[in-house]
């Protein structure tokens, strides 16, 4: 939580664009749970974890997509079964996140 307080706050100083993302539910097996946030950059850098891999490169692009709109989003993860195995992944659940310009 520490790098992600730190992000935001440089950012600020900065000017700089960056987009706030916080898991808000979760069901079934995610790597992380509801609460955990991290920053997404204009240029793609990212600060914390959501629980990384395709889950959460996916989420990247789709914060990207918030900074260019400038609207705040809910967007839902799907790593059930056959969408996880086919990327690869060992989870079995579902994420939220709340998305937001920062």
């Amino acid at each position: 939580m520490d790098e992600v307080l730190r992000a935001l706050s440089t950012a600020r100083a900065n000017g700089d664009r960056v987009a706030l993302v916080t898991i808000i539910t979760t069901r079934g097996s995610t790597p992380r749970k509801a609460g955990t946030k991290m920053v997404v950059s204009a240029d793609g850098r990212v600060s914390g974890t959501i629980g990384g891999g395709c889950a959460e490169a996916e989420v990247r692009l789709k914060a990207l997509q918030v900074l260019d709109d400038g609207r705040p989003v809910l967007y839902q993860v799907n790593l059930l079964n056959d969408v996880a195995a086919a990327d690869g992944m060992v989870c079995g659940g579902v994420m939220e996140v709340f998305i937001q310009p920062a």
